[in-house]
C-alpha cells in the first residue's frame, strides 16, 4: 500500500511542477490560482511522501519519489509546454525509468 501511496506522492510532485508552468504563462489572478494550485499540491505531495517512508526505506522511497517527478515533469514539459524531445533527452528519461523500476524490484518492502 505505501507504494501506491509514494507514487500518488510522485504524482503530486508532477502536478506542483506543472502549476509552476502554467502559472509562468499566466498573469494577474490567473497566475495566482496557479500558485495556489502548486501550494496545495506540493503540500499533498509532501504529506504522502512522509506517509510512504513510516515503512519504506527513506532512502528509496525519496529516489522513487523524485525519479516520478523528473520523469513527469519533462513528459509534461515536452507534451504540454513543447519543449524539445530530442534522441539525449528520451534516452537519459528511459533510463531513469528503468532505475526506479530497479530499485522497487529489488526493494524488500
Amino acid at each position: 500500500m505505501n507504494w501506491i501511496i509514494l507514487v500518488i506522492a510522485g504524482l503530486f510532485e508532477v502536478s506542483f511542477a506543472f502549476c509552476l508552468g502554467k502559472a509562468k504563462e499566466a498573469t494577474g489572478t490567473l497566475a495566482t490560482y496557479w500558485y495556489v494550485g502548486f501550494l496545495v499540491c506540493l503540500a499533498i505531495s509532501m504529506l504522502l511522501l512522509v506517509k510512504a517512508t513510516q515503512t519504506l526505506p527513506i532512502g528509496t522511497a525519496y529516489a522513487v519519489w523524485t525519479g516520478i517527478g523528473a520523469v513527469g515533469t519533462v513528459l509534461i514539459g515536452i507534451f504540454v509546454f513543447k519543449e524539445p524531445a530530442d534522441f539525449w533527452r528520451v534516452f537519459f528519461i528511459t533510463t531513469l525509468i528503468i532505475s526506479i523500476v530497479g530499485l522497487k524490484v529489488v526493494s524488500q518492502y
